[in-house]
């Protein structure tokens, strides 16, 4: 192999993948020094000429010459006779320069060398791959869909480079087929082996704080801030918002006339349901906003103390807990991610014979199960609660697990 068979295989990459001409070079020397240092036991005294843009590459060894029969490093010392051969005119101490020729190194060590030369253009392209996208690790980024594993989709970008969308990070309602493009952000980059593995979420909170500064003027501006995001992907997210300028509606501004400006971020997240909420701090009205729509009558904080976290007692009227709870606890857990306080709720002023009509449960429990007991006359919690499982299996069309997660959830209710 030539010279220049070597120095075109590295024109190739560098084309590819813009590798600048100083870093070229410099891999170049590396891996051709490498090969030496294996071929002569040091490259300490080699001359190692790059020219990558006319493909020239001039390898020169450079030897004391010592009186014949003196030598004791071949690679660093030529005798007399030697060196006259490559010029009559030499004498003892002075240097000489000779080319070496790659097919001296050797078929097996020019093969490696080549290896060796491409798994370094690999190297040095992943680790700037890698410093590229760990800069944009919690930004925006768009993708094709390339295809679909069962665990992951992998998606390529505008440059070629591979992004891996995994289940987990992706919105349940998500749906993809090969050529769409998604958005989401870039979650992490990690390095396995040479290889920069980049995640991209659209589950965590950061791309619904991401898709309020695209969407959003006021907030990619500054003039709205985000001071807090809490989301249970697909499903419903809470954010708050606040402005330095009294002139601005923080949560008008985000929603829009009629939705107008929040609909494109719902349709992204697959029609996730947004709360936007003022933030204050007075933690008092902050808990209340949070736990919208629910209206609360009165509040008692206790801050952290040693291992207690910062918990909140929060009294409502008994139509109202239910509205604050949410189906299957969203709207609660939501409120506390965002607030970051444990949050009880208990009715306000509720006796111990005070009963609640079934329809107040019915983000909880199923219309039509609802509908089944009060077409035997039960119509609030505590008639369902009082009655024998057997007698309502009976006189029902529901199955006994359903009639005993049912009791199950109404006397959490009068416990609280």
């Amino acid at each position: 192999m030539e010279n220049i068979d070597l120095i075109n295989s590295f024109s190739e990459f560098k084309d590819d993948k813009n590798i600048d001409r100083v870093m070229l070079m410099s891999i170049l020397e590396e891996v051709f020094r490498a090969a030496l240092k294996r071929k002569y036991g040091s490259d300490e005294n080699f001359d190692i000429i790059v020219n990558p843009d006319k493909g020239d590459l001039e390898i020169w060894r450079n030897r004391v010459v010592v009186a014949d029969e003196m030598s004791e490093d071949d690679n660093e010392e030529i005798e007399l006779s030697e060196a006259r051969k490559i010029e009559p005119d030499f004498e003892i101490g002075e240097e000489v320069s000779e080319e070496i020729k790659l097919h001296q190194l050797g078929r097996r060590a020019i093969l490696a060398l080549r290896q060796n030369l491409i798994s370094k253009l690999y190297e040095h392209d992943s680790t700037n791959l890698y410093k590229k996208f760990k800069e944009l690790e919690g930004d925006l980024y768009t993708a094709e869909v390339h295809h679909i594993k069962h665990n992951a989709v992998i998606l390529l970008d505008d440059e070629g480079n591979e992004l891996v969308l995994p289940k987990s990070e992706q919105i349940r309602s998500d749906f993809f087929r090969k050529g769409d493009s998604i958005r989401g952000i870039i979650k992490t980059v990690e390095l396995r082996g040479n290889k920069p593995v980049i995640i991209l979420s659209r589950t965590a909170p950061e791309f619904l704080t991401k898709l309020f500064e695209q969407e959003i003027p006021e907030v990619f501006d500054g003039l709205i801030t985000i001071e807090g995001v809490a989301r249970i992907p697909g499903e419903k997210a809470k954010i708050a918002v606040d402005s330095y300028d009294d002139r601005i509606d923080p949560v008008g501004a985000c929603v829009g006339i009629k939705g107008s400006r929040i609909h494109g971020i719902v349709r992204e997240l697959g029609n996730e349901n947004i709360d936007v909420i003022n933030y204050t701090k007075n933690i008092q009205l902050y808990i209340s906003r949070a736990l919208s729509p629910a209206k609360v009558v009165k509040m008692d904080i206790f801050e952290a103390e040693g291992d207690k976290k910062a918990k909140a007692e929060v009294y409502l009227r008994p139509e109202e807990v239910s509205k604050a709870i949410g189906r299957n606890g969203v709207n609660i857990r939501l409120a506390t991610q965002l607030t970051g306080y444990e949050i009880d709720v208990l009715r306000d002023g509720a006796e111990d014979d005070e009963d609640v009509e079934l329809t107040e449960f019915s983000d909880e429990i199923e219309a039509w199960i609802i509908d089944e007991f009060k077409s035997i006359g039960l119509d609030t919690a505590k008639s369902v609660i009082d009655k024998d499982v057997a007698e309502l299996v009976s006189r029902t069309d529901l199955e006994e697990e359903t009639i005993i997660e049912v009791q199950r959830i109404l006397k959490e209710e009068f416990d609280r």
